[in-house]
């Protein structure tokens, strides 16, 4: 039975909530503001209810089943942290209110400043940029400024290696900056000659993954950090792979001048379908004073032990600005403050030794059915061809939307780009030796049927409300609203 869309069980006078009456005298919106033509259905609070739960049942989320999306670090997210975030004295407050009422929200954010210098080994950290995207663009805005205001003004060239993130080079053109790719040797590594070959006195620095989009911890990063230093250029960290190194290895101790960090990836905060994100960058004690502002510090010592610190707004001397309106988000912050207070150090050392075991654990456990390009130790990920010498007709996306049937959310398809038919692969520390074992079994069920009934996984997936789409038809005819009017449906094949 086909339900009926939220408009159909429209009629007039129906309401889905009752809103109390105002305590505060009413005022008349503009005009411009107000728009009779708007097609909003009027319908019960049930009707509300069951529709948008009906919509949640048919997706997948990390708290139905394993969501191996390489890159994005799905780990499933603590209810205690949601519990933390919704704590009234957190969720209730407004950024504006006066700070001597807001002493214990600061408190949280100078804390976790506070944790992310000590994990990451830098002099300090902003919390400011809204999402990874965005961190990056911030830390890239730090170099280029430091390079400026020392009036070297010639550096316009960002070294980004072919198993970066697609993010990095966007990040420095957005910058204004010249982008140069730098590829990888037959190991997975950057290719040292290629590297050295462009450092020159035009270089702002090199954006290195670490590990790489393959997995991979670089073999060669000191020498790689020497090259790029030794040209006056600056590292920079892109930390969205820092669930393999959490505890374990600290950026700044070996020479990264800048990194960002993902909260809503290593630190367990919701990102999936969309959700608010957090960026935070850290840097050395020479980039200090170019960080977003404000930061929170300690403006006033406490006198004696019975007293607290006073907390309050500091914009560092050479700022590059806001990234964003009021101070990051917060609600992601107190949710990866209580992630690492839970664990602890040797807790988040952990994290990351799991994360990584469970990755290596699949590798090998896959490598006698799918091709592993770069078949060494792993770090939290690791990247499989989805493609079949005897099976031609079969790609990646075949097995991926054959995966749906079997219960589990695909991984990342076809990146990075420098592996053929990708599948990138990242299991993330929380989930179970039978969960693994479970996904094992479905991905070599799959290449059996890729060669004994491949049209199995080309019309696949069979169980999922949605089938597969014209993702050409839909992208080039964008449909932005609930009930369009007068475009086409995308046509499924």
């Amino acid at each position: 039975m086909t339900e009926p869309l939220i408009y159909d069980l429209s009629s007039p006078g129906r309401k889905g909530i009752q809103m109390p009456a105002p305590d505060v005298p009413l005022a008349e919106l503009p005009q411009d503001l107000l728009r009779d033509e708007l097609d909003l259905p009027e319908v019960s609070e049930i009707d509300v209810v069951r529709h948008f739960t009906r919509l949640s049942q048919m997706n997948h989320g990390i708290d139905i089943g394993m969501y191996p999306l390489g890159s994005c670090t799905m780990k499933y997210n603590p209810k205690l942290n949601e519990d933390m975030a919704r704590l009234p004295g957190f969720a209730a407050l407004h950024p504006y209110q006066p700070l001597d009422t807001v002493q214990g929200a600061l408190e949280v954010i100078f804390n976790v400043q506070e944790w992310l210098k000590e994990l990451g080994g830098f002099a300090a950290v902003s919390l400011q940029p809204a999402a990874g995207a965005q961190g990056e663009l911030a830390g890239v805005l730090i170099m280029r400024k430091y390079h400026l205001d020392r009036g070297d003004t010639k550096r316009n060239k960002m070294l980004i290696p072919d198993s970066a993130h697609g993010t990095n080079p966007a990040s420095s053109s957005m910058s204004g900056l010249h982008v140069v790719e730098i590829p990888s040797d037959d190991r997975g590594n950057i290719d040292l000659e290629a590297l050295r070959a462009e450092c020159d006195d035009t270089v702002v620095g090199l954006m290195l993954t670490n590990p790489n989009t393959l997995g991979l911890f670089e073999e060669h990063l000191e020498e790689v950090i020497e090259l790029v230093h030794g040209c006056g250029g600056l590292m920079y960290g892109d930390g969205a792979n820092f669930n393999a190194l959490m505890g374990i290895m600290r950026p700044g101790d070996i020479g990264f001048d800048v990194m960002h960090f993902n909260l809503h990836k290593t630190f367990s905060t919701p990102h999936g379908g969309g959700g608010p994100g957090a960026g935070p960058v850290g840097v050395a004690e020479h980039l200090v004073d170019f960080l977003p502002g404000p930061i929170v510090e300690i403006v006033e010592e406490p006198e004696s032990e019975d007293e607290l610190p006073v907390y309050g707004f500091v914009t560092p001397a050479k700022s590059i600005g806001r990234m964003k309106a009021y101070y990051g988000q917060f609600g992601m912050l107190v949710r990866a403050l209580s992630y690492m207070l839970v664990y602890g150090g040797e807790g988040l050392r952990r994290v990351s030794e799991m994360a990584v075991l469970n990755a290596n654990y699949l590798r090998v456990k896959l490598n006698d059915t799918y091709h592993v390009p770069h078949d060494r130790i792993s770090m939290h990920e690791f990247v499989c061809e989805g493609r079949f010498d005897d099976a031609p007709d079969i790609h990646a996306l075949d097995i991926s939307k054959r995966l749906i049937d079997y219960g589990f959310h695909p991984p990342t398809n076809y990146f990075p780009l420098i592996v053929h038919e990708a599948l990138m692969i990242e299991p993330t520390e929380t989930e179970s030796k039978e969960t693994l074992d479970q996904f094992i079994e479905a991905m070599k069920a799959i290449a059996r049927e890729a060669r004994e009934n491949p049209e199995v996984l080309r019309e696949a997936p069979h169980t999922a409300p949605i089938k597969r789409l014209d993702e050409v038809g839909a992208a080039r005819n964008l449909v932005l609203c609930c009930r369009p009017v007068n475009l086409p449906e995308p046509t499924a094949k």
